[in-house]
């Protein structure tokens, strides 16, 4: 039996290593599909705590066709969940949010952001700390700039106090995220962290923005 179970266990890890091996180019092509299918189609990219999180918040909103987890904002070339985890490679968690502009705007998003996330904690939203957790809008067009810094003086004078730390950067590269990390919170309602973390955000948002909610 022993012998058995370890030719399952050394399967499964080669069926893993493989899988993870090919999420580059698979994310690449699902995510071109998007942007091909319609002119309507843009993308944006949100960081602000775990992207488990952040991802179910997005794909909530009407408008959004997809949400993928993955990595942004850093200097090191193919990044891994754990090497970002040492806090080493300048990257933050991100989402990149497909969604039908003649929806949704970017400011919608924008807001809903700022609305689903503490933007005054440095590297960190709770349970969750390290510069792989820190708060980054980024924007591709001077257009979108324009509309997250306009935000972030409107919440900085009337919520905030002066105290949003969100970093705005031009978004440059985009690494989706290992296969196991997508829709995280949607196929794993039963994980701890999931319980606890993730749908007590997803949910304290939905109950802030009812207007902007899919119908299921």
């Amino acid at each position: 039996m022993k012998t058995v179970k370890l030719i399952a266990l050394i399967s499964m890890f080669f069926s893993i290593i493989l899988s993870l091996s090919f999420i580059d180019k698979d994310c690449d092509k699902k995510n071109n599909s998007f942007l091909n299918s319609s002119n309507n189609i843009k993308v944006a990219y949100f960081a602000s705590g775990c992207f488990w999180c952040v991802e179910a918040i997005f794909e909530s909103i009407i408008g959004v066709e997809e949400a993928v987890s993955g990595y942004a904002g850093g200097h090191t070339k193919k990044p891994t969940y754990q090497k970002i985890g040492t806090g080493s490679t300048g990257h933050s968690e991100t989402v990149a949010v497909y969604y039908d502009a003649k929806k949704v705007s970017f400011q919608t998003l924008v807001d809903v952001y700022y609305g689903s996330h503490n933007p005054t904690t440095k590297n960190g939203q709770h349970p969750d700390y390290g510069s792989q957790y820190r708060s980054i809008a980024f924007y591709n067009t001077s257009k979108e700039k324009e509309v997250i810094e306009r935000t972030i003086k409107k919440l900085n004078k009337e919520v905030y106090k002066g105290k949003i730390v969100t970093e705005v950067i031009k978004f440059t590269k985009f690494y989706p995220a290992e296969a196991y990390h997508q829709n995280y919170e949607r196929l794993h309602p039963e994980n701890g962290y999931v319980k606890n973390v993730s749908i007590p955000r997803l949910n304290k948002f939905k109950r802030k923005f009812p207007e902007l909610l899919k119908k299921r």
